[in-house]
């Protein structure tokens, strides 16, 4: 005849071993799927610059989520970025140069302040693949169209070789350094010349037009190889809130949203993805376009 005490004996070793079985089946299923860590959004930034601060640049830009980003600066200071490894980097090739130097931080932009790249090593340099794209193609601040003579070698070079081409369109900060500066070479209607010459040359429009996003639309509405980056339009330190609302909605009723790529042109990213989220009238698969999607087709080889 069993005895209290022996019921409790059974009922503690029953106890004791489903524990055991229940711990030991957490830490197996742990090994295989390990619990969410509230991962970052995905984004493949195609608009930044250098910095003096390079480690702590990509230190900010991997914790919001970037994993590849597209980059132009000068030269010397671009070839820095190479030995850094903690999110993927695309090279650009930053020209022309107003009096030799980058707008803003006027660093030279190539050896000797040169304004324009020699075409010989352009080319090696993208043989050796140094260079992966074109851009910022700074022809505005130059004084020149985007659609000006003096880029069609350029523009062979990279249609040859398959490169994109980023050209800056819009307004422009004060203390550029600049000197030549119009603002109505930023009208992205002026680079229509260019897919007559080169039907097959990728262009995206930076900065979506800017106050010229009207004229961006429409040059995407015509041609399918031109995308644009939401840099400096998304940034809430620039463009008010409404207009930036309004301008993407522009877009979504172009049916344009499938070419619309995420930049920040080293502006808050934080800032930016939080005004990205706030746009209701976009669903998380148009977000994930523009976050990273749109990129990976338009920058693929």
């Amino acid at each position: 005849m069993k005895t209290l005490s022996d019921d409790e004996t059974i009922f503690d070793k029953h106890y004791k071993y489903t524990m055991k079985t229940l711990i030991f089946l957490i830490l197996f299923l742990s090994l295989f799927f390990p619990a969410s860590k509230g991962l970052a959004q995905k984004i493949f930034d195609v608009h930044i610059h250098g910095s003096n601060d390079i480690v702590s640049q990509l230190k900010e830009l991997k914790e919001a989520g970037v994993y590849k980003a597209a980059l132009s600066s000068s030269w010397n200071l671009q070839n820095s970025y190479r030995a850094h490894r903690q999110i993927g980097l695309l090279y650009g090739l930053m020209f022309p140069c107003p009096n030799g130097s980058v707008p803003y931080s006027l660093q030279p932009c190539f050896e000797n302040k040169k304004e324009w790249p020699p075409l010989a090593w352009v080319e090696q340099q993208i043989k050796d693949r140094k260079i992966d794209y074109f851009g910022e193609i700074l022809s505005q601040y130059y004084g020149i169209s985007s659609a000006d003579s003096l880029l069609f070698p350029y523009y062979a070079l990279a249609e040859k070789y398959n490169l994109p081409v980023g050209i800056h369109t819009g307004g422009a900060g004060p203390n550029h350094g600049s000197p030549n500066f119009k603002m109505e070479l930023g009208d992205p209607h002026l680079m229509e010349p260019l897919f007559l010459k080169f039907p097959k040359l990728k262009v995206w429009i930076m900065h979506s037009g800017d106050q010229y996003f009207k004229e961006a639309i429409a040059i995407m509405t015509i041609h399918n190889q031109v995308y644009a980056d939401i840099s400096v339009i998304s940034n809430p330190d620039i463009v008010p809130t409404a207009q930036f609302i309004m301008i993407m909605k522009s877009f979504l009723e172009a049916g344009l949203i499938d070419r619309l790529m995420f930049g920040t042109d080293n502006g808050n990213i934080k800032k930016v993805i939080t005004r990205i989220e706030r746009l209701n009238f976009l669903s998380k698969e148009q977000k994930d376009n523009i976050y990273y999607q749109n990129a990976e087709r338009f920058f693929r080889k």
